[in-house]
């Protein structure tokens, strides 16, 4: 297998932060897969969407108006809440119920990085970081250290270790470590269901977007009438971009509504 191609973005961000990058995997006895670009695409990627993430929700902070919502705020308000009741805050409150508000910034933060973060690979130059694995396996321990921290701290140590051990006294041994296992493989589902999504889409749509280039240079080359063929990598892409568009906000959904079910698992009053 070739290597990776590097992004022009990439070669930017090590450009500037490429020293000490080095200085800092040195110090961990970590070995860049490229020497000369230390810092990876995924990564380069994830730094480029924080910075818009940032400059974009500051932008918006400042046209924020209860009396003339704008465009892009009433958007906005539709992630958090809208008619249909599947935004942040209406999940939110539907599956943790009381005291609820106070997970909203965590969770739509990881519900907005990770949407962003899919949509990306549909700009020229740039790549989707959620097609690395390590980028969804990020996220997926953020989920999980997170709502085992607010189990722990609504039920207490004790209480949260109990949830582990079912209703049955005598099979509490072995549901510990049933339910010990399933709290971990939930780091694997939420990584590998996001991961292999973003990958394949991705790669369907590069690999689709060649051939049909391909297909219009060899057509037009035959006869100048193939040239007509010029359908095929304009009009491929439209579609395959509308596919994609749809599996990163369905995968960035999926990712939010299952962080929040966890979470309403963790703390829920009965269990």
């Amino acid at each position: 297998m070739g290597e990776e191609q590097v992004l022009g973005v990439t070669k930017l961000v090590n450009a500037l932060l490429a020293k000490p990058a080095a200085a800092l995997l040195g110090l961990l006895h970590i070995t860049p897969k490229n020497p000369e670009y230390p810092i990876p695409n995924f990564f380069s990627m994830e730094i480029v969407v924080f910075l818009f993430l940032v400059i974009f929700f500051l932008w918006l902070k400042g046209r924020i108006s209860a009396e003339k919502p704008g465009a892009t705020q009433q958007v906005m308000e539709l992630v958090l809440t809208n008619p249909m009741g599947v935004g942040v805050k209406d999940l939110l409150d539907d599956v943790v119920g009381h005291g609820a508000d106070r997970h909203i910034p965590i969770m739509g933060t990881i519900g907005i990085f990770i949407l962003v973060c899919n949509l990306a690979a549909l700009i020229p130059g740039f790549m989707s970081p959620t097609a690395e694995v390590t980028v969804p396996l990020a996220c997926a321990t953020v989920v999980f250290l997170y709502y085992n921290t607010h189990g722990v701290k609504k039920h207490g140590s004790l209480g949260y270790a109990k949830t582990l051990m079912g209703p049955v006294l005598a099979i509490s041994p072995l549901m510990v470590v049933i339910e010990t296992f399933s709290h971990f493989a939930r780091i694997l589902s939420l990584t590998v269901r996001l991961w292999a999504n973003m990958l394949v889409s991705e790669l369907i749509f590069v690999s689709f977007l060649g051939l049909s280039i391909g297909l219009f240079t060899f057509l037009g080359h035959l006869n100048p009438a193939g040239y007509a063929s010029a359908i095929a990598p304009i009009g491929i892409p439209l579609v395959l971009s509308v596919f994609h568009i749809f599996e990163a906000i369905l995968q960035a959904f999926i990712f939010t509504i299952l962080a929040i079910i966890y979470l309403g698992l963790a703390t829920a009053e009965e269990h």
